[in-house]
């Protein structure tokens, strides 16, 4: 009960954007494509799930003097696979995301979860913890995508969906992705008050 507990906590009840607020730069920035979304969403979750990990294996070992200088090479040598790998498979997506591809090394919600979790937990709690904070920032992210890929051009994965010209250019802006946000925290918040 305990290992589905930490699992679901990151999908909606301690979600890293709409509860936590954690990480907003990125996640605003990437989400014009679900193609995007997806991509940011899967490079943290792998930085996010090989960090803890690695963490939470030598958790004991670490000293509390170098603690996050340990933690910021760890999380920058996977940021470093996920660059690499992106760059050479997947070239399209690498230049999408940008410099927010790089800044996954300094994202709170990587390094919150090292330090509050993964530093304090076994490895098996630790991969759980990081698949449901992965999931829910997935989640997340491929949502807001897919309302402003559509609104804001008509498109959703790459097929036209409806006529452009039909299309609302606030959604495929900047204030169209922190609008979609808004309206998203604003519904888990109903939804969560409703249950309590």
């Amino acid at each position: 009960m305990k290992a589905l507990k930490i699992f679901t906590n990151g999908i909606v009840k301690e979600n890293p954007l709409l509860v936590l607020s954690l990480g907003l730069c990125s996640s605003l920035a990437v989400t014009t494509s679900v193609f995007n979304g997806i991509g940011m969403g899967a490079s943290m979750m792998f930085v996010l799930l090989m960090s803890e990990i690695i963490i939470s294996i030598f958790r004991k070992l670490i000293p509390d003097a170098i603690r996050l200088p340990v933690f910021i090479i760890v999380i920058a040598a996977f940021t470093t696979i996920v660059q690499l790998l992106l760059g050479a498979y997947l070239p399209d997506l690498s230049d999408a995301l940008g410099v927010f591809l790089p800044l996954i090394v300094v994202n709170c919600i990587i390094m919150g979860r090292v330090e509050a979790f993964a530093s304090k937990n076994n490895v098996a709690h630790s991969i759980l913890d990081a698949l449901g904070m992965g999931l829910g920032y997935t989640w997340v992210l491929v949502v807001i995508s897919a309302v402003r890929e559509l609104l804001g051009s008509g498109k959703l994965l790459g097929f036209q969906i409806f006529a452009e010209e039909n299309a609302i250019g606030f959604f495929a802006g900047a204030p169209g992705g922190f609008f979609v946000f808004g309206i998203m925290i604003a519904l888990v918040l109903c939804v969560s008050s409703k249950e309590e």
